[in-house]
Protein backbone atom coordinates (compact mmCIF):
# COMPACT_ATOMS: atom_id res chain seq x y z
CA UNK A 1 0.00 0.00 0.00
CA UNK A 2 1.12 3.71 -0.81
CA UNK A 3 1.82 6.58 1.27
CA UNK A 4 -1.55 8.16 -0.15
CA UNK A 5 -3.54 5.19 0.26
CA UNK A 6 -2.51 4.81 3.97
CA UNK A 7 -3.04 8.55 4.41
CA UNK A 8 -6.52 8.43 2.85
CA UNK A 9 -7.40 5.63 4.37
CA UNK A 10 -10.66 5.25 6.42
CA UNK A 11 -12.85 3.47 8.87
CA UNK A 12 -16.82 2.71 9.21
CA UNK A 13 -18.27 3.95 12.38
CA UNK A 14 -21.74 4.02 11.69
CA UNK A 15 -24.22 3.44 8.53
CA UNK A 16 -23.30 5.29 6.08
CA UNK A 17 -20.44 7.60 8.60
CA UNK A 18 -16.79 7.08 7.93
CA UNK A 19 -14.03 8.26 9.77
CA UNK A 20 -10.31 9.37 7.89
CA UNK A 21 -7.73 11.02 9.14
CA UNK A 22 -6.05 13.96 7.83
CA UNK A 23 -2.14 13.55 7.77
CA UNK A 24 0.78 15.31 8.02
CA UNK A 25 2.65 16.32 4.62
CA UNK A 26 -0.18 17.12 2.37
CA UNK A 27 -0.60 20.72 3.84
CA UNK A 28 -0.19 24.10 1.91
CA UNK A 29 0.85 26.24 4.42
CA UNK A 30 -1.13 25.53 7.21
CA UNK A 31 -4.27 23.55 5.97
CA UNK A 32 -4.65 20.51 3.89
CA UNK A 33 -4.47 20.26 0.58
CA UNK A 34 -8.04 20.58 -0.66
CA UNK A 35 -7.61 17.67 -3.75
CA UNK A 36 -6.32 15.12 -0.93
CA UNK A 37 -8.99 16.18 1.72
CA UNK A 38 -11.32 15.45 -1.51
CA UNK A 39 -9.97 12.31 -1.86
CA UNK A 40 -10.74 11.32 1.43
CA UNK A 41 -14.37 12.05 0.68
CA UNK A 42 -13.96 10.15 -2.50
CA UNK A 43 -13.26 6.95 -0.64
CA UNK A 44 -16.05 7.63 1.67
CA UNK A 45 -18.38 7.44 -1.46
CA UNK A 46 -16.44 4.14 -2.57
CA UNK A 47 -17.38 2.56 0.25
CA UNK A 48 -20.85 4.02 0.57
CA UNK A 49 -22.50 3.14 -3.20
CA UNK A 50 -23.14 0.10 -5.09
CA UNK A 51 -20.46 1.74 -7.96
CA UNK A 52 -16.75 2.38 -6.99
CA UNK A 53 -15.50 5.10 -9.85
CA UNK A 54 -16.17 8.89 -9.51
CA UNK A 55 -17.58 9.99 -12.37
CA UNK A 56 -17.90 13.52 -11.31
CA UNK A 57 -17.48 14.92 -8.04
CA UNK A 58 -17.74 18.75 -6.67
CA UNK A 59 -16.81 19.72 -3.55
CA UNK A 60 -17.13 23.03 -1.90
CA UNK A 61 -15.25 24.13 1.06
CA UNK A 62 -16.79 26.11 3.57
CA UNK A 63 -14.15 26.55 6.16
CA UNK A 64 -10.35 25.15 5.79
CA UNK A 65 -9.32 21.90 7.59
CA UNK A 66 -6.87 21.01 9.87
CA UNK A 67 -4.87 18.09 10.92
CA UNK A 68 -6.73 15.04 12.87
CA UNK A 69 -10.08 13.11 12.37
CA UNK A 70 -12.62 14.21 9.92
CA UNK A 71 -15.98 12.51 10.02
CA UNK A 72 -18.00 11.77 6.59
CA UNK A 73 -21.40 10.92 6.46
CA UNK A 74 -22.84 10.07 3.18
CA UNK A 75 -26.24 10.63 2.19
CA UNK A 76 -27.71 8.05 -1.16
CA UNK A 77 -29.42 10.56 -3.18
CA UNK A 78 -30.47 8.17 -6.02
CA UNK A 79 -29.09 5.13 -7.77
CA UNK A 80 -29.59 3.31 -11.19
CA UNK A 81 -28.41 0.30 -13.15
CA UNK A 82 -25.08 2.85 -13.71
CA UNK A 83 -24.78 5.15 -11.72
CA UNK A 84 -25.40 6.08 -8.11
CA UNK A 85 -26.03 9.33 -6.63
CA UNK A 86 -24.58 11.09 -3.29
CA UNK A 87 -24.05 13.64 -0.73
CA UNK A 88 -20.86 13.64 1.65
CA UNK A 89 -20.53 16.40 4.76
CA UNK A 90 -17.63 16.36 6.23
CA UNK A 91 -16.96 17.40 9.64
CA UNK A 92 -14.10 18.38 12.37
CA UNK A 93 -15.26 18.98 15.56
CA UNK A 94 -18.80 19.10 14.63
CA UNK A 95 -18.10 21.82 12.34
CA UNK A 96 -19.34 21.50 8.90
CA UNK A 97 -16.08 21.88 6.78
CA UNK A 98 -16.88 20.35 3.61
CA UNK A 99 -20.05 19.56 1.42
CA UNK A 100 -19.36 17.00 -1.85
CA UNK A 101 -21.55 15.73 -4.08
CA UNK A 102 -21.14 13.01 -6.70
CA UNK A 103 -21.76 10.85 -9.42
CA UNK A 104 -20.30 6.96 -9.61
CA UNK A 105 -20.14 4.48 -12.05
CA UNK A 106 -18.13 1.44 -13.20
CA UNK A 107 -15.75 3.47 -15.83
CA UNK A 108 -14.80 -0.04 -17.16
CA UNK A 109 -18.18 -0.88 -18.51
CA UNK A 110 -18.61 3.18 -20.18
CA UNK A 111 -19.68 2.98 -24.25
CA UNK A 112 -20.13 4.94 -26.61
CA UNK A 113 -18.04 7.82 -29.10
CA UNK A 114 -15.00 9.39 -28.24
CA UNK A 115 -13.97 12.37 -29.67
CA UNK A 116 -11.62 15.38 -28.76
CA UNK A 117 -10.75 19.09 -29.73
CA UNK A 118 -7.40 19.41 -28.39
CA UNK A 119 -4.64 16.43 -28.99
CA UNK A 120 -2.65 15.55 -26.34
CA UNK A 121 0.39 17.57 -25.25
CA UNK A 122 3.75 17.03 -26.26
CA UNK A 123 5.90 17.46 -23.03
CA UNK A 124 9.52 16.21 -22.75
CA UNK A 125 9.87 12.93 -20.97
CA UNK A 126 9.33 13.30 -16.70
CA UNK A 127 13.33 12.30 -16.68
CA UNK A 128 14.30 15.81 -18.62
CA UNK A 129 12.55 18.31 -16.68
CA UNK A 130 13.49 19.84 -13.60
CA UNK A 131 11.47 20.23 -10.52
CA UNK A 132 10.16 23.42 -9.19
CA UNK A 133 11.86 24.32 -5.79
CA UNK A 134 10.00 23.62 -3.12
CA UNK A 135 9.96 26.87 -0.72
CA UNK A 136 9.42 24.60 1.91
CA UNK A 137 6.00 23.26 0.94
CA UNK A 138 4.82 20.41 2.59
CA UNK A 139 2.61 19.24 -0.12
CA UNK A 140 5.42 18.43 -2.23
CA UNK A 141 6.63 15.49 0.33
CA UNK A 142 3.57 13.89 -1.28
CA UNK A 143 2.84 15.12 -4.76
CA UNK A 144 5.84 15.50 -6.85
CA UNK A 145 6.05 17.82 -9.96
CA UNK A 146 8.15 18.60 -13.12
CA UNK A 147 7.08 21.85 -15.57
CA UNK A 148 8.07 22.10 -18.49
CA UNK A 149 5.60 25.88 -18.67
CA UNK A 150 5.90 28.62 -16.08
CA UNK A 151 8.38 27.51 -14.08
CA UNK A 152 10.40 31.42 -14.30
CA UNK A 153 8.08 32.23 -11.97
CA UNK A 154 9.67 30.54 -9.51
CA UNK A 155 13.47 29.81 -10.77
CA UNK A 156 13.54 33.53 -11.46
CA UNK A 157 10.29 35.47 -9.92
CA UNK A 158 8.99 36.55 -14.06
CA UNK A 159 5.85 36.20 -14.79
CA UNK A 160 5.44 35.00 -18.46
CA UNK A 161 1.84 36.14 -18.68
CA UNK A 162 0.57 32.78 -19.77
CA UNK A 163 -2.10 31.92 -17.12
CA UNK A 164 -0.77 28.54 -17.54
CA UNK A 165 1.19 25.59 -15.78
CA UNK A 166 1.90 22.08 -17.48
CA UNK A 167 3.90 19.93 -16.35
CA UNK A 168 3.83 16.24 -15.06
CA UNK A 169 2.80 15.08 -11.35
CA UNK A 170 3.02 11.55 -9.16
CA UNK A 171 3.56 9.99 -6.21
CA UNK A 172 6.65 11.26 -4.77
CA UNK A 173 7.11 7.53 -3.26
CA UNK A 174 6.35 5.70 -6.91
CA UNK A 175 2.89 4.39 -6.50
CA UNK A 176 0.63 4.46 -9.14
CA UNK A 177 -2.21 6.59 -9.64
CA UNK A 178 -5.37 5.54 -9.27
CA UNK A 179 -9.13 7.34 -9.80
CA UNK A 180 -9.18 8.23 -6.18
CA UNK A 181 -5.87 9.97 -6.79
CA UNK A 182 -7.15 11.60 -9.77
CA UNK A 183 -9.04 13.80 -7.02
CA UNK A 184 -6.16 15.05 -5.39
CA UNK A 185 -4.06 15.63 -8.64
CA UNK A 186 -6.60 17.68 -9.64
CA UNK A 187 -5.70 20.18 -7.25
CA UNK A 188 -1.63 19.39 -7.13
CA UNK A 189 -0.05 22.34 -9.16
CA UNK A 190 0.00 25.60 -8.87
CA UNK A 191 -2.61 28.33 -9.69
CA UNK A 192 -2.16 29.28 -12.75
CA UNK A 193 -2.46 33.17 -11.34
CA UNK A 194 1.13 32.71 -10.63
CA UNK A 195 1.88 33.13 -13.96
CA UNK A 196 0.39 36.72 -14.18
CA UNK A 197 1.13 38.07 -10.91
CA UNK A 198 4.24 35.97 -9.17
CA UNK A 199 3.62 33.44 -6.63
CA UNK A 200 1.91 35.88 -4.16
CA UNK A 201 -0.69 36.31 -1.98
CA UNK A 202 -3.44 33.62 -0.69
CA UNK A 203 -5.62 31.63 -3.70
CA UNK A 204 -8.35 29.59 -1.74
CA UNK A 205 -10.37 27.48 -3.42
CA UNK A 206 -14.14 28.01 -3.12
CA UNK A 207 -14.91 24.68 -5.06
CA UNK A 208 -13.72 22.19 -6.96
CA UNK A 209 -15.05 19.98 -9.22
CA UNK A 210 -13.16 16.80 -11.22
CA UNK A 211 -14.83 14.54 -14.11
CA UNK A 212 -12.78 11.15 -14.15
CA UNK A 213 -12.87 9.52 -17.89
CA UNK A 214 -11.08 6.12 -17.24
CA UNK A 215 -8.83 4.14 -14.77
CA UNK A 216 -5.18 5.67 -15.42
CA UNK A 217 -2.18 3.87 -16.62
CA UNK A 218 0.62 3.48 -14.38
CA UNK A 219 3.51 6.40 -14.40
CA UNK A 220 3.18 9.92 -14.18
CA UNK A 221 0.28 12.60 -15.11
CA UNK A 222 0.30 15.21 -17.77
CA UNK A 223 -1.14 18.37 -16.49
CA UNK A 224 -2.20 21.27 -18.29
CA UNK A 225 -4.29 23.48 -15.73
CA UNK A 226 -4.96 27.41 -17.32
CA UNK A 227 -6.89 30.30 -16.51
CA UNK A 228 -8.44 32.88 -18.74
CA UNK A 229 -10.75 35.14 -16.48
CA UNK A 230 -10.20 36.88 -13.39
CA UNK A 231 -13.05 39.25 -12.30
CA UNK A 232 -12.72 40.81 -8.96
CA UNK A 233 -10.83 38.66 -7.43
CA UNK A 234 -12.72 35.83 -8.92
CA UNK A 235 -10.26 33.34 -10.90
CA UNK A 236 -11.23 29.74 -12.55
CA UNK A 237 -8.94 27.10 -13.33
CA UNK A 238 -9.32 24.62 -15.94
CA UNK A 239 -7.40 21.08 -15.88
CA UNK A 240 -6.80 18.66 -18.13
CA UNK A 241 -5.10 15.17 -16.92
CA UNK A 242 -3.36 12.87 -19.19
CA UNK A 243 -2.00 9.18 -18.57
CA UNK A 244 1.27 7.82 -19.57
CA UNK A 245 -0.59 5.63 -22.50
CA UNK A 246 -1.82 9.05 -23.64
CA UNK A 247 -5.42 8.64 -22.43
CA UNK A 248 -7.38 11.77 -21.18
CA UNK A 249 -8.29 10.43 -17.44
CA UNK A 250 -9.77 13.56 -15.89
CA UNK A 251 -11.09 16.99 -16.42
CA UNK A 252 -11.37 19.89 -13.22
CA UNK A 253 -12.79 22.91 -12.90
CA UNK A 254 -12.07 25.03 -9.92
CA UNK A 255 -12.90 28.67 -8.56
CA UNK A 256 -11.25 30.55 -6.08
CA UNK A 257 -10.32 33.25 -4.71
CA UNK A 258 -6.94 35.53 -5.65
CA UNK A 259 -6.01 37.75 -2.54
CA UNK A 260 -2.72 40.03 -3.55
CA UNK A 261 -0.65 40.58 -1.05
CA UNK A 262 -1.00 44.27 -0.01
CA UNK A 263 2.56 46.33 0.34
Amino acid sequence: MGQFARETAIEQIGDNHFRGVLCEGWRIGAVPNGGYVLAIAGRALRAALPHKDPLTVSAFYLSPTGLGPIDCRVELLGSGRSTSFAEVKMYQQGELKVKVTAAYTDLDKLSGETWSADDRPQYPAWEQCVPPPDKGLEFRDRAEMRLVSGADVFNRGTPDGSGAFCGWVRHSDGADPDVIGLLMFADAFPPPVFTVFGPVGWVPTVELTVQVRAHPSPGPLQVRLASRFMTKGVIEEDGEYWDSAGQLVAISRQTAKVRLRKD
